[in-house]
């Protein structure tokens, strides 16, 4: 499956990303490195192709392209780039201002937050010991609740600086502000995993009193962007059957 993306004016480079195909060989696969670059892409508001990999009949063509090489990759002007921090920097370097949006955080900490939810994630998930569960349950609310103190922390530029209030909260969107950002591409992916896979093999949701982290999903489900780079909720889940462990009886 090849689409198009939408169009800028003037030249564009020439751009292909090479994604995970779903179950189907063709529809957008459960992969969050490859919607995190299929996401900067669409912001810079470049003009690109996209073309799904099914892993199980990689096209020979591109065994010679990236030898090796799972999806992600693209290739820009001909030129194949397989490390996915070194595209997400290419690309913000070669897709600048003024004719493309600049994307990196203002924030160092928008960067980092939530960065050990996924990893938290992986061990309630892959655990067997029904003993182990709350332990590690207990961890991964732990990682949320950061998020979800950070998106409800006001940023530097949302502090008024003659105002008299002492706490200091924030509506805000995204990570960053209102507007997604290189640290959404990132950490949306996952965060969107985490909620689909918790609930099918755990029966987890994350707790509605997140007031920040369920802004931020739904601001993330309201955005194209997002959506149309989002494998389907059944893609998901099948993904991780395999890697979902049953808690021993």
């Amino acid at each position: 499956m090849t689409e198009p993306a939408p169009t800028s004016g003037g030249r564009d480079p020439d751009i292909e990303l090479f994604v995970k195909a779903g179950i189907d060989g063709e529809s957008i696969g459960n992969c969050p490195f490859s919607q995190r670059l299929f996401m900067i892409l669409w912001l810079k508001g470049v003009v690109f192709n996209v073309t799904t990999v099914d892993l199980k009949r990689k096209p020979a063509d591109l065994h010679n392209l990236a030898p090796g090489t799972h999806p992600p990759f693209l290739t820009y002007n001909g030129e194949v780039k397989t490390d996915i921090n070194k595209i997400e920097e290419f690309l913000e370097e070669v897709l600048a201002p003024p004719k493309y949006p600049k994307l990196a955080a203002k924030n160092r900490e928008s960067n980092t937050a939530g960065i050990d939810i996924f990893a938290k994630f992986s061990a309630y998930i892959k655990n067997t010991k029904k003993e182990a569960n709350g332990g590690l349950e207990k961890n991964l609310l732990k990682a949320l609740q950061k998020l979800d103190d950070y998106l409800n922390s006001a940023l530097p530029d949302e502090i008024d600086a003659n105002s008299m209030e002492e706490e200091k909260t924030s509506n805000r969107k995204f990570l960053d502000g209102n507007e997604l950002t290189l640290a959404d591409c990132n950490l949306l992916p996952k965060l969107h995993i985490v909620k689909v896979v918790a609930k099918k093999y755990r029966n987890f949701d994350i707790p509605t009193d997140m007031k920040g982290v369920w802004r931020y999903l739904n601001s993330a489900y309201s955005r194209d962007e997002f959506t149309n780079t989002c494998p389907a909720d059944k893609e998901v889940e099948i993904a991780y059957q395999d890697v979902a462990k049953r808690l021993a009886k």
